[in-house]
């Protein structure tokens, strides 16, 4: 049983379906002019047509790439080098991919201001305001945590930039066809959260932002994206866009919120992240006196499958730095899990995962020196 979505998703068995002929019959670049290549660049223009439409964005807005973390180092490195010199806004629960890049940033002489959330993970709109400057170029904040779901109020960040006239990049990887997503300059995407293959995502720009390409080579994606398509991912990111309903929104929110109410009637126990405002499909929940990596082997010796927070970082010791941004305790931090859901859990599998999680809480509490 699959419990860490969050981390990755199975691929639907018709994206798979749609992706094979561009393995096998259909392998063409697409930068060639022979048929092969022409059946390869038109698979490519309707992915892309695919993706602005389900945005609402321009074709030409869609700039594909390797995946989320690579889109939001081209997002915010693009925007950095182009501009040169300045100060830029994110928040202290960002994934790796947005921190490690301005630490970067850093380095090379650019300011960066690292906003505090509440317990949360709410970022303050008044001390977003209060952080833009003069020489402020981009504002960088998550669409949904990735690790305790929030989901961020984008819409008002993205009126509160526009009025400043700076720059606003989301990260929404884990939100996108879970949550409506309006406002921002650039949006990072990934196809693997989403039921798509591995190894293929977009940075959707407003055709107004001026960024640099972060890689040379040839002209692909625009100019801003050099390298050979993965056309077969592509293809795959798109027909996942396409499989997403409404519906496994709704249904995923009340298999969520099921379990939240089953596992909270363990003793010492919370929910972490906002009740309500949070992705359809998480749940990240820490238990007093235990360690949440022990509770992840029990549930892995069980068969089922959960984590203790974000899959990059799952080798390090280290409490999670989200966890710690909205005010637990590093033993609190440890003695916790994240159950991320997909379409494809049953009710079935969730009554299993909240009976073993209970034994298991249960167990390591009996052998813990607390």
């Amino acid at each position: 049983m699959y419990f860490d979505n969050g981390a990755t998703t199975q691929v639907d068995p018709e994206v798979v379906k749609a992706m094979l002929p561009y393995f096998t019959k259909k392998y063409g670049n697409a930068s060639s002019l022979h048929k092969y290549g022409r059946e390869a660049r038109k698979a490519i223009e309707d992915a892309r047509t695919i993706i602005a439409n389900y945005l609402n964005v321009k074709p030409s807005e869609v700039i594909f790439t390797s995946g989320g973390t690579e889109s939001d180092n081209l997002a915010i490195k693009g925007v950095a080098e182009a501009h040169g010199k300045g100060h830029i806004i994110t928040s202290s629960i960002e994934h790796h991919a947005v921190l490690n890049t301005c630490k970067h940033l850093e380095k090379k002489g650019f300011k960066i201001t690292y906003l505090p959330v509440d317990k949360y993970g709410f970022v303050d709109l008044n001390k977003l305001r209060e952080s833009i400057r003069k020489d402020t170029i981009l504002v960088s904040i998550m669409h949904a945590n990735n690790e305790i779901g929030t989901i961020e109020p984008i819409e008002e960040i993205s009126k509160i930039c526009r009025r400043e006239g700076v720059l606003f990049h989301t990260d929404a990887v884990q939100s996108f066809t879970k949550v409506p997503i309006k406002g921002p300059d650039l949006i990072s995407i990934s196809s693997h959260k989403i039921h798509g293959p591995k190894g293929v995502g977009a940075l959707i720009k407003k055709e107004s932002v001026k960024i640099v390409r972060q890689n040379d080579g040839g002209n692909h994606e625009f100019g801003l994206r050099a390298g050979t398509e993965n056309v077969p991912g592509i293809v795959g990111f798109a027909k996942a866009v396409q499989l997403s309903k409404p519906s496994h929104v709704q249904e995923m929110t009340k298999l969520r919120d099921y379990i939240i109410d089953k596992i909270l009637k363990i003793p010492d126990s919370w929910l972490n992240g906002h009740r309500e405002k949070r992705l359809c499909n998480n749940i990240n929940v820490s238990f007093k006196n235990i360690e949440g990596e022990s509770l992840l082997l029990y549930l892995d010796s069980k068969g089922i499958a959960v984590s203790t927070g974000s899959a990059c970082s799952s080798h390090e010791l280290k409490p999670s730095h989200v966890l710690m941004a909205i005010g637990l305790r590093p033993e609190e931090a440890h003695g916790t899990i994240r159950i991320t859901l997909s379409r494809f859990n049953t009710k079935e599998e969730a009554d299993t995962l909240i009976k073993e999680v209970e034994a298991g809480v249960e167990k390591l509490r009996r052998m813990s020196p607390w």
